[in-house]
């Protein structure tokens, strides 16, 4: 009795499978963001203004953009927010070619503010630009992020430039 149930459930899933399993999907498109980009320029550590220009840049279809033409091999494109901005080129086909990106004002990681203060024990850090250059190369997109920072201590103001990692340039 329990085989015969179990054998005519079985037959029924299977029916029902082939009636309703036979729908059509509309075809979908998988674009890939600039994830060499976004790779590069990303960490845990960057400031979330950062981050959000950084994947509006990733993500910006330059195909579907009101700027296109096919006669032009290169599209310069900007995007701001208060706290930054970018100047980002493409080339005629949406790939990201390389940023030039400036943020001021925005939360230093920790290495860079341990640095500075292991370095400069009694002065405290008043003005910060972050400032990010990406470019695509062939093995891999590369990146150089440097923190332009100005110090007072008291009346004595000083200007120094630190990489991410907390090593002074």
């Amino acid at each position: 009795m329990k085989a015969g149930k179990l054998a005519l459930l079985t037959v029924l899933c299977a029916c029902g499978y082939t009636v309703f399993g036979q729908g059509v999907l509309p075809p979908i498109t998988v674009i890939p963001a600039n994830y060499k980009y976004l790779k590069q320029v990303g960490g845990k550590e960057v400031a979330v203004p950062a981050q959000r220009l950084q994947r509006m840049a990733a993500t910006y279809d330059i195909k579907n953009s009101e700027f296109y033409e096919e006669d032009y091999d290169t599209y310069f494109i900007s995007f701001y927010l208060p706290e930054g901005e970018i100047l980002a080129a493409y080339d005629k086909d949406g790939k990201l070619m390389r940023t030039a990106e400036r943020y001021t004002n925005v939360r230093l990681p920790g290495a860079v503010t341990k640095a500075v203060g292991d370095r400069f024990p009694n002065w405290g850090i008043t003005k910060d630009a972050f400032l990010v250059n990406y470019y695509d190369a062939k093995d891999g997109g590369q990146a150089t992020k440097k923190y332009k920072l100005v110090l007072e201590n008291g009346s004595k103001r000083i200007r120094v430039q630190v990489n991410e990692k907390g090593e002074f340039s």
